[in-house]
C-alpha cells in the first residue's frame, strides 16, 4: 500500500469533493493564517501562506506555513506578532544543503510557522511558494485558492466542489507552465521529494533550535565566527 506521503504516478485527473467538515476545517485554518498575515503587515515585507491552506487539500494535521520573501530583523517580526496576540514558542535555524539559503523559522506553535530568509534565495527557492501554492492576505480575504503541488507530487487544482488532482511525474514542463515557475524548479522539487521518500527522512545541513528568550541572529553570528562558509552565506544580510 502506498504511503500517503509517497508520490503517485497516475496522470488522470481525480475529482475530490470536500465534505462540510473539510470546508469548516479549511475555513478555520485560513482565518488563522489571515490573522498572522495581518499581524505581519507592520513588518512591511511581502508574506504569503503556502501549501494546503492555500490550495484547499487540508487535513486535521495540516500546518500553517507563512513565508516572507525577504529578511526582517526577528525582533520586528516578533513585535508585529505580539501586537495581535501571537507569542513565539521557539525558533529554528535551518539550511537544507550547503548550497541552500539559510532560513529562520519562527514557531508560534508546532503547526504554525513564519519562515524568514537569512541569506540570498536561489531562483528555485524564490519560486517554491508558487510551486506549492500561495496566497496573500488580500487573496485569502477574497476567498481565493491557489493551484499547487502537494507532498505526493500531485498537482491540486481548486474547484467549486473541492479540487482536481493529478500526478506531475513526467509532466514537469506542462506543470511549470501552469504554475508560472521554471522547469528547473519543478524538476528540483521532484528530485528532492523522491530522494526523501527513498531515504525515509529529511535531514538538514544546518539545524539549530533556539529558545524564545534568545535570538536567531545571535546564534547565527556565533556560528559564523567559526564557519567561513556560513559567514559567506550571511554576507549582506546579517553580516
Amino acid at each position: 500500500m502506498v504511503s500517503k506521503l509517497h508520490p503517485v504516478s497516475s496522470r488522470d485527473w481525480t475529482p475530490v469533493h470536500y465534505t462540510a467538515e473539510h470546508w469548516a476545517l479549511l475555513g478555520s485554518l485560513r482565518r488563522r493564517a489571515s490573522e498572522i498575515l495581518e499581524a505581519l503587515l507592520c513588518a512591511k515585507v511581502r508574506a504569503v501562506v503556502i501549501g494546503s491552506v492555500a490550495r484547499g487539500d487540508v487535513t486535521p494535521t495540516s500546518d500553517i506555513d507563512v513565508h516572507q520573501d525577504s529578511y526582517v530583523p526577528i525582533h520586528q517580526v516578533v513585535t508585529c506578532l505580539q501586537e495581535l496576540g501571537f507569542e513565539v514558542s521557539w525558533y529554528e535555524i535551518v539550511q537544507a544543503t550547503l548550497n541552500s539559503a539559510v532560513k529562520i523559522l519562527v514557531f508560534i506553535d508546532e503547526r504554525t510557522t513564519v519562515s524568514i530568509p537569512a541569506s540570498k534565495l536561489s531562483r528555485t527557492e524564490e519560486e517554491f511558494p508558487l510551486f506549492a501554492g500561495c496566497l496573500s492576505l488580500d487573496e485569502l480575504r477574497a476567498g481565493k485558492r491557489a493551484a499547487g503541488v502537494n507532498k505526493k507530487l500531485l498537482l491540486v487544482m481548486p474547484t467549486e466542489f473541492g479540487h482536481l488532482e493529478s500526478s506531475i511525474l513526467g509532466r514537469e514542463v506542462e506543470v511549470a507552465r501552469m504554475l508560472g515557475v521554471s522547469v528547473e524548479t519543478v524538476r528540483e522539487r521532484v528530485a528532492v521529494r523522491l530522494k526523501r521518500v527513498k531515504e525515509g527522512r529529511s535531514g538538514f545541513y544546518l539545524h539549530k533550535v533556539v529558545p524564545p528568550d534568545d535570538t536567531p541572529e545571535r546564534v547565527l553570528h556565533s556560528l559564523a565566527r567559526v564557519n567561513p562558509l556560513l559567514a559567506r552565506k550571511l554576507e549582506g544580510f546579517l553580516l
